[in-house]
């Protein structure tokens, strides 16, 4: 197994994909590469600097660290949605693509077998696989969800840089079997229902609104994530980086 490395974390989900059929699954993958790969030269990533797996419904990408992070974010809420959104208003409404998108990222590394390994990256996949992201995109009219790390709204979001509003973020955590996972939500709250719940039966008292509100959930914990190594690239995972940590 090769050495750990640092890279961002970028993944991609196709909701309700399984409810397709077998004449819609291969348009929605073609789509969904589409996608993906425009984001990717937005936030002009070459490509040489990340590697691809494929999960069927998903994609993931491992990006280098000298790639922009705050230029991904800024692709994520804007260039990506116009994308997808301009793609769907072409096609039937049935066969249109709505996606949950998770920027991480961490150490991750590749096995005998080409798989990626590692706690961080399925972290990472816990948050693209949690309820409030899966809440959030059937709660929207919007064809896409953000969610960010902990560690990229720390790092990156809050500090609001040249397109990105920390403020259109919330926070979540997401209760995971090894404790709680905190993530930030791009986009409006939407209040939980309970199962089967109809209208309220009364108006919660009006006052002032809290900074943070959490949403709290179950999970369980996600074992290890393969990927597919390309040989032709040229992407290098077992050379050490001297700015890493």
């Amino acid at each position: 197994m090769t050495d750990p490395v640092y890279r961002t974390i970028l993944l991609f989900d196709i909701e309700q994909y399984g409810s397709r059929d077998d004449v819609e699954q291969p348009f929605l993958r073609r789509l969904l590469y589409e996608v993906v790969d425009s984001t990717l030269i937005d936030a002009s990533v070459d490509d040489t600097a990340h590697l691809r797996a494929d999960r069927g419904d998903s994609v993931m990408e491992l990006i280098d660290t000298q790639v922009s992070v705050p230029a991904l974010v800024k692709t994520l809420l804007t260039e990506t949605p116009a994308l997808l959104h301009n793609k769907n208003r072409l096609i039937a409404s049935g066969t249109q693509m709505r996606l949950r998108i998770v920027l991480s990222s961490g150490y991750v590394a590749i096995d005998e077998l080409d798989g990626w390994v590692g706690s961080d990256l399925n972290h990472a996949v816990r948050l693209l696989n949690s309820d409030p992201l899966r809440d959030a995109l059937k709660g929207r009219d919007d064809d896409s969800v953000l969610c960010v790390s902990n560690g990229i709204y720390d790092g990156v979001v809050r500090h609001g840089p040249l397109g990105v509003r920390p403020g259109d973020f919330h926070r979540i955590t997401v209760e995971t079997k090894e404790g709680p996972t905190v993530a930030w939500l791009h986009g409006k709250q939407t209040a939980a229902r309970s199962p089967g719940a109809g209208a309220p039966a009364s108006a919660p008292p009006a006052g002032p609104a809290a900074q943070h509100t959490e949403t709290r959930v179950e999970g369980s914990q996600y074992g290890q994530t393969g990927g597919t190594h390309y040989g032709d690239q040229k992407f290098d995972f077992t050379r050490p980086r001297p700015d890493q940590r």
